[in-house]
């Protein structure tokens, strides 16, 4: 019944041009394939788990309490997503396990705003992925000053993380929502980028509350409700009367960034992206790192690059 009520989805969102497309078709030929996998349990990609609904239930209300209990897991500080040095394969993610598993309707709605965009239909077909591998450090850094992808090499300077922390996806039986909720990880690093956020608490707060009203994955909404809880009252009272009512207003007006094809906007100019995009700067954040530095940083991987390829 699911695999069939998401055959009339898609028959319902196709215009004349879409209905023509290879895309389209391809969303067909999908929906059959699951269909046919809808009485099975063998695993539907590389790295997927199958889970029933008793299953589900008990991951997500464990990687719940784990997340909250145990900042360590995964190699991030707690629900905020903010990277520390991953010492333990087996230190599972839980909050990615927790976004899986309490995703429920919100992955297709996320797909369907992709496939009501051509730049989103444009991810859907290609599945870029966001690591070290796939992106040009070195090219990123020989963009000009004020382009999207200098813009984000930078950020990753100031920041010292790189794009290969995030999780893989294992509880989504859907191939392309796991694909969807893969995407909104590794793009994570692309909203902090663009909105001039750091790496740190309040910050991955406030991106968690927007991250809610513009994609409106349960996940963001937990961890703004509980991330909370581990501020001093300072921090608390700055995040609620300065970057919530920032989150909320921005994200609600912003273009839904899940649709955004990222990588093909390097040479881009960052504030007509802003422009484009329905999003201003939150309030001043603090950064660990002076921004001159990661400048310069910056500079001297592109004058390494260019020595390397004159």
């Amino acid at each position: 019944m699911l695999a069939l009520a998401r055959i009339t989805r898609i028959r319902n969102i196709s215009g004349p041009t879409f209905r023509n497309s290879a895309l389209f078709l391809q969303h067909r030929q999908n929906a059959s394939v699951n269909l046919a996998r809808s009485s099975s349990t063998a695993p539907a990609y590389e790295g997927h788990l199958p889970l029933n609904w008793f299953q589900n239930a008990v991951l997500a209300v464990g990687s719940a309490f784990m997340s909250l209990a145990d900042p360590r897991r995964g190699g991030k500080y707690p629900q905020f997503n903010v990277r520390m040095p991953r010492s333990n394969t087996k230190s599972q993610d839980m909050i990615a396990a927790l976004g899986e598993t309490t995703a429920g309707s919100s992955l297709p709605r996320l797909r369907d705003a992709m496939l009501g965009s051509s730049e989103g239909r444009r991810i859907l077909r290609d599945r870029p992925r966001v690591n070290s591998t796939t992106i040009d450090m070195y090219q990123l850094a020989r963009y000009p000053e004020g382009t999207f992808g200098r813009a984000y090499v930078t950020w990753l300077e100031r920041c010292g993380v790189t794009p290969d922390t995030r999780e893989p996806v294992h509880y989504i039986d859907d191939p392309e929502l796991a694909y969807v909720m893969q995407r909104y990880r590794e793009c994570h690093d692309f909203y902090h980028c663009i909105c001039n956020l750091p790496v740190n608490v309040e910050s991955e707060l406030a991106l968690k509350f927007f991250e809610f009203v513009n994609l409106g994955l349960p996940v963001a909404a937990i961890s703004a409700a509980f991330g909370p809880l581990r501020l001093n009252c300072q921090k608390r009272a700055r995040l609620y009367s300065e970057y919530v009512p920032w989150a909320l207003r921005c994200g609600s007006s912003a273009k839904n960034l899940i649709a955004v094809y990222w990588e093909k906007r390097w040479e881009q100019d960052v504030e007509e992206m802003k422009k484009e995009l329905g999003l201003w700067d939150p309030p001043e954040a603090r950064w660990s790192r002076p921004l001159t530095e990661a400048k310069a940083t910056a500079t001297k991987r592109q004058q390494a690059s260019g020595a390397e390829n004159p």
